[in-house]
């Protein structure tokens, strides 16, 4: 028995030894004068890197203006209402684009975008939604101010910029709701400059800004902006063979907008210039058989009393007569130029005039009864009829 218990201390000696030889061990390469802690604070925590670093200035910019003016264009919902066979009510609903002007509320838009609506709805970058009422119009370019009662402190106008200093080559940026996808921001450059196209009420629109940048159905009415982030234009049609956009698309410059956008707002009209001519265009057949001097011009039918063209002793014609399927007043002055331009049917003529001021004077030349004149007529100021 005595033996059994010597060999239970053994092994418990032995175990003990054990025991504190390998905490010795494991201790053995800490200093025993070290004043480092034995629990390791953590390390420096790396500060987060600049989230636009990676970035190149123009991207910089890409961002920047739309994040600064995203705010400033706000998406138009319009609805028509029409009736079907049986007089049930028929809703035709359309989307455009549109800018902030100031903060009453006045919005920039084109004419067709808000032309026969019945009801107009504006979304502006909050997400609010507001009835909006019809200003101004002006079917000649395309144009239309548009109200909202909304805070001043959520509308953010966009500024405007010129278009008279642009150059080919040079950054624009569109910001519109194409297909009803709200804000939308593309980029491009100004393809041509001084571009005449026709505007859906059949009126020539000049000056017009032509550009690269992708426009679509909904970007109707949204702004054209340059790099330095100010309106330059009016995004108003796209040429297209597929209804979607192949990079040629057509803008009113914003010059055109400064000329009619104070008459909108404070009249709902244009003044235009007037002289109170009513011409007809003709065909070189029909020039021929009248025995016309030359080709290329506007016949007068009719001068309106008391007009500047009645005071400048304009003719219209004296008689009717029918030539094939044409039905004309023939007899009256012959247009074939307005100052340096040559005048060849009525919406030339017409587009030239409007592009004038009341007040100013343009020199007419014209032929009567086979010898050619020049009269000068001056400019008056009436809102815009058929009648110029």
């Amino acid at each position: 028995m005595r033996r059994v218990l010597l060999f239970l201390l053994f092994l418990t000696v032995c175990f003990l030894g054990g025991f504190l030889l390998s905490l010795f061990v494991n201790r053995a390469d800490i200093p025993l004068t070290s004043s480092e802690p034995l629990l390791r604070k953590p390390g420096p925590v790396l500060a987060e890197s600049d989230p636009t670093s990676h970035l190149t200035p123009e991207e910089v910019n890409n961002i920047r203006i739309y994040e600064s003016l995203g705010p400033s264009v706000v998406n138009i919902t319009t609805t028509e209402v029409a009736y079907d066979f049986f007089l049930d009510p028929v809703q035709e609903q359309g989307t455009g684009s549109g800018s902030i002007l100031d903060a009453d509320g006045h919005i920039l838009t084109n004419y067709h975008v808000i032309e026969n609506a019945d009801y107009i709805h504006v979304t502006i970058s909050d997400k609010h939604k507001y009835r909006a009422e019809v200003t101004g119009v002006d079917e000649v370019n395309d144009l239309a101010v548009i109200r909202i009662k909304a805070p001043a402190s959520v509308l953010k106008p966009l500024p405007m910029g010129s278009s008279r200093d642009l150059k080919v080559g040079q950054y624009v940026y569109a910001i519109g709701n194409p297909f009803g996808l709200t804000r939308t921001l593309t980029k491009g450059i100004i393809s041509s400059l001084g571009r005449s196209i026709k505007s859906k009420g059949g009126f020539i629109i000049d000056g017009v800004i032509q550009t690269d940048a992708a426009i679509n159905p909904g970007n109707s009415g949204g702004p054209l902006i340059d790099s330095g982030g100010r309106l330059i234009g009016v995004n108003t049609s796209i040429f297209t063979t597929s209804g979607g956009s192949i990079g040629i698309g057509f803008a009113v410059p914003v010059d055109m907008v400064r000329r009619v956008v104070n008459d909108l707002i404070q009249f709902g009209r244009v003044q235009y210039p007037w002289i109170g001519v009513s011409g007809q265009s003709l065909t070189a057949e029909v020039a021929a058989y009248l025995e016309l001097p030359e080709e290329d011009g506007l016949l007068v039918a009719y001068v309106e009393k008391g007009s500047s063209a009645d005071k400048a002793g304009l003719q219209g014609g004296d008689r009717r007569v029918r030539l094939g399927i044409y039905r004309l007043v023939i007899g009256g002055d012959y247009i074939v130029q307005v100052d340096d331009r040559k005048v060849s049917d009525q919406s030339g003529f017409t587009s030239y005039l409007l592009n004038k001021k009341p007040g100013d004077t343009v020199r007419v030349q014209l032929y009567r009864n086979g010898r050619k004149l020049e009269v000068p007529l001056k400019l008056l100021a009436k809102q815009r009829s058929q009648t110029l």
